[in-house]
């Protein structure tokens, strides 16, 4: 372990530490501001200067995302212009670590004269800030992760730790599903994932289909010809098992010399994993990961076979 790695679990651990150390402080005024943000009939409007300030554009996307209507205004801004934005039924989330930043507390009187309820945010209780706010939001930390204990970094941790706090509590709230998460993130990853249908990346031509009586030689070959690393044994025009990479090579360590005289039916599993064509990605990549396989055999509303999705497939 080299010096610089113990600067680095220096930083985890005395981060970790700040997060955990919220636990004790927080106290009613968090329910009552998840309470607040929830029954808001305007939008959730946070704010903050410097470090705080891009805490605070973190929360308002996060939120945002998962069904809050959020967005972030710069205080500075507030004073040319952008005031016009806020309505009485907003909500305002000010942060301040200190609870002294001037540029904040000189835009608290203008909320307070529109009735503007004020979620306070900062490492001190006693602040003007956590004065001026309707419900305040102890984010305390005893000392920074850098070596000079000046650095934003424990403290902005624990900003950010809140922020995420609320953002959970109200996905529970919500009874927000993945669904819902799903339509506010179309592109991408999770879009592909949550809103993809089987049917729209599955395999669905030239399938590798094998006879149970078949030789486990020519299995072989439609395995590696397909390049799925599984074969659909099909009798009558129903699925009756699967032949995998892996059941290939345990049969051939089992039964060595005997080998090439075995049929499908003698390695095959009987019982494959299936999945309807349309289901969703996301299911399809849950399936996998239960079940620690690569690969699912997709059937239409019948039963019958339409096709392989593999765990490729579920990625972007």
């Amino acid at each position: 372990m080299t010096e610089t790695n113990q600067y680095a679990i220096k930083c985890f651990q005395d981060e970790a530490e700040a997060i955990l150390g919220l636990i004790p402080q927080l106290t009613d005024d968090f329910s009552k501001a998840v309470d607040i943000i929830y029954h808001c009939k305007g939008r959730f409007i946070i704010t903050g200067v410097g470090k705080s300030g891009h805490i605070g554009e973190k929360i308002a996307a996060t939120l945002a995302s998962t069904g809050t209507p959020s967005f972030f205004v710069n205080p500075l801004d507030a004073f040319h212009g952008d005031l016009g934005m806020f309505t009485s039924d907003d909500v305002v989330l000010a942060i301040s670590n200190s609870g002294y930043t001037d540029e904040l507390l000189r835009f608290i009187p203008l909320l307070l004269e529109r009735h503007i309820p004020i979620i306070g945010m900062s490492g001190n209780p006693n602040s003007l800030l956590a004065q001026y706010s309707t419900y305040h939001l102890n984010i305390r930390v005893n000392h920074e992760a850098d070596s000079l204990n000046l650095v934003p970094t424990s403290s902005t941790a624990a900003s950010l730790a809140m922020g995420d706090a609320l953002a959970c509590a109200l996905i529970k709230i919500r009874n927000f599903k993945a669904s819902d998460f799903a339509q506010f993130h179309p592109g991408g990853s999770i879009g592909k994932r949550l809103l993809t249908r089987v049917k729209d990346v599955m395999l669905s031509t030239n399938l590798p289909i094998v006879s149970p009586a078949q030789k486990i030689s020519d299995t072989i070959i439609e395995i590696s010809k397909n390049k799925q690393g599984i074969a659909i044994a099909l009798e009558n025009g129903n699925i009756v098992g699967v032949v995998t990479d892996g059941d290939v090579r345990r049969a051939m360590h089992d039964k060595q010399d005997h080998f090439f005289e075995l049929t499908v039916r003698e390695i095959m599993s009987c019982h494959p994993k299936t999945i309807l064509e349309s289901a969703k990605l996301s299911d399809a990549e849950r399936l996998m990961r239960l079940y620690n396989i690569h690969s699912l055999i997709v059937v239409n509303e019948t039963g019958a076979l339409v096709g392989i999705i593999d765990s490729f497939s579920c990625l972007c």
